[in-house]
This record gives C-alpha cells, structure tokens and sequence, in this order.
C-alpha cells in the first residue's frame, strides 16, 4: 500500500514517545484515516529505550509488524543518536525530527551518514514556556505532524483540543498550556 505513512518513534521510558503515538493515532482515527499506535519494549522501566510507531492510511492497513523503513522517525531524546541508528530504513523523501536544541547542521555529524531531511525542534524549551515543566511528547507530537503533513493543522489543533479535554477533565487548567505548547511547537520546528 504507498498510501500509508508510517513513524517510527524513538525515547526513553517515561518520556511520553509510547502515550504520543498512540495519541496520533487517536487524532488520525478522528478524522476518519485507518491508523495503528502501538509501543516495542525492551526493558520496560523508566529512562529505558523504548520504540512506538504508526501507520496512518485512507485504507484498510493489511500489514501488522514492527515498522522497518518508516517515512517519519520522531527521536524524542537526542543521547539515543549515539546508541541507536535511527534512520535505519527512512525512506527516501522521509525525514528525521530530533528533539535538541541544535541546528540539523550539527546534528547531521550523529546519524551515520543519514542523507535525508532533518528536522529538529527544542521540545524542552517549548514545553517549559508553555506547561512549566519538561514534558517533550506534546511538542514532538506536533513537530512530526507539521513535518509530515500527516493531517490539515486545523484539523489537528481541533482534534487535540477534544482529546485534550476529554484527557484532563479533571484538570481543565492544563489543557491551554498542552494547546499551547501544541501552537508553539508548529512554528519551532526547522
């Protein structure tokens, strides 16, 4: 199928990457898109590698495995680039979006010879000035759906704002700082 998208996410136990692909893959089914979100684990505990992905379609997905050349790969902590090769099987017109505060330029010199487009947003800063702590899934999650164009940004701003509210019922307060931190990621992203 060449309509499908698929991400494959990279972080650390504790850091969100697992609960950000499965949210995607919330906002995607809303819109009426077929979609999977589903983790890998290893060692399952906190700091930990960890491996989520996607695969988002206007069609029936007929395939059910782990994502080897993904179109997207989201690194939601950049110390994973020296353990991990993260661009393994992107695919050619794919891109890689890092969490750092680096320009690509200097974070090129990490992926192992990786050719392709490179993305990188300061998911620390954003979450901090938007929810007053580090929380880097939020960001990162809008990061790759401006980077892949995955959904309309509109689309994606009303969606996260009812799974946002449905979410954190119990705690409206926090909802503005996620919308935010959403806003802000969009125009961060280079």
């Amino acid at each position: 199928m060449s309509n499908i998208t698929e991400i494959r996410w990279h972080g650390r136990g504790g850091q969100g990457a697992k609960t950000a692909s499965l949210l995607l893959a919330d906002v995607a089914f809303n819109t009426g898109a077929f979609v999977q979100g589903f983790p890998e684990y290893g060692p399952e505990r906190m700091g930990a590698p960890i491996t989520a992905y996607n695969r988002i379609s206007s069609e029936k997905i007929r395939v059910h495995s782990n994502i080897y050349d993904p179109n997207f790969v989201v690194v939601v902590d950049e110390t994973l680039l020296e353990a991990i090769d993260v661009t393994s099987g992107v695919k050619e017109g794919g891109a890689v979006v890092i969490n750092t505060d680096k320009s690509a330029d200097e974070i090129r010199p990490l992926l192992r010879g990786y050719e392709g487009r490179v993305f990188t947003i300061d998911a620390k800063k954003v979450s901090e000035a938007t929810l007053g702590r580090y929380f880097p899934n939020t960001p990162m999650l809008a990061a790759v759906v401006k980077v892949s164009g995955i959904m309309p940004e509109d689309k994606f701003f009303s969606e996260m704002q009812h799974s946002f509210e449905h979410k954190f019922a119990s705690k409206p307060e926090v909802i503005e700082g996620n919308m935010q931190a959403l806003k802000m990621a969009f125009e961060e992203v280079r």
